[in-house]
């Protein structure tokens, strides 16, 4: 139902501003409202709004517009893979070589529906370039159709596209809206250097290069100043301009994995007490509370109701517990033995995960460490809280931080530039100019590969 209305909007929108008869700038819009006429579009809606904002002329089947346009875009689209992309997603049966090609001789404008069809899919598929390029494909923070139908953090592939033309730099204009994260333009390096004739012989690397490739895509484009954190790698990188810092992390176990975002950090805290979440109070403290009477009190644990009151653990309150332990929650003091350590790094996310110190260093030490329920615990975490002072401006304030951790005493240190940060899953990366592969902790890449159809 949203599909046809999209067509009698088109046509209304054609009617009303335009006000005229069947023409050679009205081909197109007689397509557009065909559907039948048309191999599905990807982004119906950029279309539209594209050919509405260029008054319905033809962009790429015009010679008299700019012969060497239409070259360009065959170029950009012939080098998919180049990008990490699937010449499977542009269009490929209908705009065929032998076709593009047919249409770049043309000497002379001919206002078919041939060529309108051919307009419309080359306008769609480099809209589709461009949305892909910047967004992936199968992006978890934006579907197809929202990134379609708005304007997303200044973004928009019509806008985009209109430009380069304007502009008259096709390439420039569509490749500039990668990615410009340094781990994204290493991967993209590699392959300007190593995509060529080869490329079947290592078909399998170049599969996991795009499979990630697509992942970093999903994180913001630009930024020179970040958080990393790398799960199947059990690392962080503070990256910056002129350096980065590594630290190891410990992140959810498959049954409990750590989720990737991104977000911002904000502040941190040192001394930070723990609210246990419920699935992990109810699946696998309650039963010892109910085993130990004293578990509570030797992991400094205390009770709380419903509303927030502290209760204490007798025999009678921990039958009421177990009988609707949904109303009740736990929280653990702070001190050397709480599970956040001596400080917590707070960023919005709606899955409840944050960065922390762990009391269980040892762990560190172990090579496969997904270990935790999907928070993110990190090594040398008071070192990275300098680190991030030292960023902001506040130096000054290292001394404090750490007098506050060595003491437990709780105290908020907010940035005033706040650190992006993004936790992604990136089974390879190039590492000093070579490709390193970690492992598929959570087997994601499979369903990855598969959806990418390469």
């Amino acid at each position: 139902m949203k599909t046809l209305l999209n067509w009698i909007t088109v046509i209304f929108s054609i009617t009303f501003f335009h006000g005229q008869d069947i023409s050679a700038a009205n081909q197109i819009a007689i397509v557009l409202r065909d559907k039948a006429e048309l191999t599905e579009l990807h982004f119906p809606k950029s279309v539209n709004q594209f050919y509405h904002q260029h008054g319905f002329e033809y962009v790429w089947m015009n010679p008299s517009v700019n012969k060497s346009l239409l070259q360009d875009a065959i170029l950009l689209l012939k080098d998919t893979g180049k990008r990490g992309l699937s010449s499977k997603d542009y269009h490929e049966q209908s705009l065929t070589p032998e076709i593009l090609n047919t249409v770049a001789g043309q000497t002379q404008y001919t206002d078919t529906k041939e060529n309108a069809v051919t307009d419309i899919l080359m306008t769609d598929a480099l809209i589709t370039y461009i949305n892909y390029l910047h967004f992936g494909k199968y992006n978890p923070f934006y579907s197809s159709s929202f990134i379609d139908g708005n304007n997303i953090e200044g973004f928009k592939a019509v806008e985009i596209l209109y430009q380069a033309l304007q502009k008259d730099d096709l390439q420039k204009t569509v490749l500039d809206v990668q990615p410009e994260i340094k781990e994204y333009v290493d991967f993209q390096n590699y392959l300007n250097v190593n995509y060529g004739d080869g490329v079947k012989s290592r078909e399998e690397e170049f599969k996991k290069i795009a499979i990630n490739m697509e992942r970093l895509r999903w994180m913001d484009a630009s930024r020179d100043t970040y958080l990393l954190v790398n799960i199947p790698a059990y690392s962080l990188d503070f990256v910056q301009k002129d350096r980065i810092l590594h630290y190891k992390v410990i992140v959810g176990k498959p049954s409990t994995p750590s989720p990737v975002l991104k977000s911002t950090v904000d502040y941190f805290t040192t001394a930070p007490d723990w609210k246990v979440p419920q699935n992990i109070f109810i699946k696998e403290m309650l039963p010892k509370i109910v085993k130990n009477s004293r578990y509570l009190e030797d992991h400094h644990y205390s009770l709380y109701n419903r509303s927030g009151k502290a209760i204490p653990a007798t025999s009678s309150n921990l039958k009421q517990i177990y009988k609707n332990p949904y109303q009740y929650s736990i929280r653990q003091s702070s001190g050397c033995d709480n599970a956040l350590g001596a400080v917590v790094f707070r960023f919005s996310n709606s899955y409840g995960v944050y960065l922390h110190d762990t009391s269980q260093k040892q762990l560190f030490e172990k090579t496969q460490r997904a270990l935790s329920h999907g928070c993110i615990r990190v090594e040398n975490a008071g070192d990275l809280a300098a680190q991030l002072l030292k960023y902001d401006g506040a130096e000054k304030e290292i001394p404090l931080m750490k007098s506050f951790m060595d003491r437990y005493e709780r105290k908020d240190f907010v940035l005033k530039q706040p650190v992006p940060i993004m936790i992604a899953y990136l089974t390879c990366l190039i590492k000093n100019g070579k490709l390193v592969f970690y492992n598929d902790i959570y087997n994601l890449d499979p369903i990855l590969e598969r959806k990418l159809q390469f």
